[in-house]
């Protein structure tokens, strides 16, 4: 395998069009692809370059930006001893082209992305949600999914099937201060009133 830092050159070389950019950190070499280019960097990678276990699909959404998302590729060299990460931006109405013609592993981690993000792969072969319920709205892992819905999925054992009930909070949202115990509030607390500070 070559070494880590040469390796950037040697594959935006070997693939002119496609790499944006790269960056080295904690060891690891991490590209950033052309969103169209991403199924033949991931062929070269895999076929040149000794890359041929894709570990992970995953993507991360930053809602200020124009492109919103980010979808990240992790791939390894068992031979090289070496691992490479892949970075495309995309929109959430613009497909990424799918991976699953060069890695078959693909097909669960874009279709896990899509379910979470609502990223979606163009020419998937089977692109529906695989975590939630299929009558689920909304993506879990955007930034604007409300962390509270108002109806919970669950089992029902007398009607043997599984049903959606309105969420009942077991107690009151209530707000934290965090502080010590031992180090005591700097406000009076409800029900000390009448007590006689020592």
């Amino acid at each position: 395998m070559a070494e880590i830092n040469t390796l950037g050159e040697k594959i935006a070389a070997a693939l002119p069009g496609a790499v944006r950019g790269q960056a080295l950190a904690f060891g690891e070499l991490t590209l950033e692809i052309e969103p169209g280019e991403i199924a033949r960097v991931t062929k070269c990678l895999r076929d040149e370059f000794g890359f041929t276990v894709l570990i992970d699909i995953c993507g991360v959404d930053w809602p200020q930006r124009p492109m919103r998302f980010d979808v990240v590729y992790h791939l390894l060299s068992l031979t090289g001893n070496a691992r490479i990460r892949l970075k495309l931006h995309a929109d959430e109405s613009t497909p990424v082209p799918t991976v699953t013609g060069v890695f078959a592993a693909a097909s669960w981690y874009e279709r896990e992305t899509f379910d979470m993000y609502g990223i979606t792969f163009a020419d998937h072969p089977d692109l529906r949600r695989l975590l939630t319920d299929y009558g689920f709205s909304g993506y879990p892992l955007r930034k604007d999914f409300p962390l509270t819905g108002f109806v919970e999925l669950r089992y029902d054992d007398e009607l043997k099937r599984v049903t959606y009930r309105p969420v009942q909070l077991v107690q009151e949202f209530r707000e934290f201060d965090f502080m010590s115990p031992w180090e005591g509030a700097p406000y009076i607390l409800p029900g000390d009133e009448k007590a006689t500070p020592k």
